[in-house]
């Protein structure tokens, strides 16, 4: 894979900080975007995981929606709050 430039703009005492304690910039910006790209990806999985179980499961899901409307919710007769 190859490498595109970027150009960012940086304060320049933190970017002297950072060189002075041997951050190597470059490697850390593409170490952070890969974590958070990883943590984006994850997350739309999981989105998805979500989406398609409730399609899976509208009609029981519609179903017990239905059963509470007519039933109530169970032990609400002994419910003190």
């Amino acid at each position: 894979m190859g490498k595109a430039e970027l150009r960012i703009e940086i304060d320049q005492a933190l970017l002297d900080e950072a060189r002075a304690l041997n951050i190597d910039v470059e490697a850390l910006t593409v170490e952070s975007l890969r974590a958070i790209l990883d943590e984006k990806r994850v997350n739309l999985a999981s989105a998805e995981k979500a989406r398609q179980w409730a399609s899976e499961n509208a009609e029981a899901i519609a179903l017990h929606r239905e059963r509470i409307d007519r039933h109530g919710v169970f032990g609400e007769d002994v419910r003190t709050w």
